[in-house]
């Protein structure tokens, strides 16, 4: 552990400069003391450190040094694919490892290399969560995590949207999508995808299973995704789009929102559009909320779910 804060600090002042002991304190979560005594321990060991006093003073190097001690450590590799996604780090408890290796990364290039590489950070930022949504990261996940990078075979206890039981599963792979964890697994010959804040318990045990040879987690997460989504989608409705709706049709989906924006618009600006549907209550939730902008054309079954829901709501606020 201290070799490793070691050579933080000296990637650290190799690639700022000039740095006080209150910054490298906050960096790597320990004392200034301890600071201090990292510094005495680098310069005993004859690395040219100097200390300016005052209130822009700090630890530098003495100018034309520079180290080539930059070995990333298991976990460092592990963590710098997640070095630009901070959140996904942060959430399987990389945060810090992510951030030493990027330091490690970027003393090792040239400094021609590294300021294209700082000028990407300073411009591009990924932030994966959704709008409205405080990010929680799920209670199992690092557990979960674990598995899948040691091939660990898992015991779960997850409440799905019909029963809650206990499956062992093979973990393969984890997918953050929309500011959602995801597991994808296998359980006897069956592949599938589990919402990890569904996940109520985890288990670690002592089996390990041979990870498949062709496995594709890109590829797998989409194939999951597009069965999922077709078999969701086993009716349709014929819709009336105004044209005020257009900007909010997202909220339904690209799947409903697509087949409406290819229509061509009539002389009043509405659309009409035959589009896929989950089932009736699903549907009928989501078009209330676009008011009188989006009729129901067909099927009637829908028109009077939307209607009865429309009469609840004004019995409410009428009563009120």
């Amino acid at each position: 552990m201290r070799a490793s804060r070691l050579l933080t600090i000296l990637t650290t002042l190799q690639l700022r400069g000039r740095v006080t002991a209150q910054a490298l304190a906050e960096q790597l979560e320990v004392s200034k003391r301890t600071i201090y005594r990292d510094v005495d321990e680098l310069s005993a060991a004859g690395v040219p450190i100097y200390a300016d006093r005052g209130p822009s003073g700090g630890f530098a190097l003495l100018d034309g040094f520079r180290t080539e001690l930059t070995g990333l450590t298991g976990e460092e590799s592990d963590a710098l694919i997640l070095a630009g996604i901070p959140a996904a780090a942060a959430d399987l408890g990389l945060a810090s490892a992510a951030s030493a290796a990027r330091l490690k990364l970027l003393a090792a290039m040239t400094p021609q290399a590294r300021d294209g590489a700082n000028r990407v950070a300073d411009r591009f930022h990924l932030d994966p969560g959704d709008w409205y949504l405080r990010r929680r990261p799920p209670a199992h996940l690092r557990t979960i995590a674990r598995c899948v990078w040691e091939n660990r075979q898992l015991e779960i206890l997850y409440e799905s949207w019909s029963r809650t039981a206990r499956s062992r599963i093979d973990p393969l792979g984890l997918v953050l999508k929309a500011g959602r964890w995801y597991l994808v697994a296998a359980r006897g010959e069956r592949e599938l995808i589990y919402r990890l804040d569904k996940v109520l318990d985890a288990i670690p045990t002592e089996r390990s299973f041979v990870r498949p040879a062709n496995f594709d987690l890109a590829a797998a997460w989409r194939a999951n995704v597009d069965r999922f989504e077709a078999g969701l989608r086993r009716a349709t409705a014929h819709l009336r789009i105004s044209s005020s709706a257009l900007d909010r049709l997202y909220r339904l989906g690209d799947a409903i929102a697509d087949p409406i924006r290819a229509t061509e618009p009539d002389a009043r600006g509405q659309r009409e559009a035959v589009v896929p549907i989950e089932s009736i209550d699903h549907i009928a939730g989501l078009l209330l909320g676009f008011g009188d902008e989006i009729e129901v054309i067909s099927p009637p079954a829908l028109r009077k779910a939307i209607a009865r829901r429309a009469s609840a709501v004004v019995a409410l606020y009428r009563a009120a």
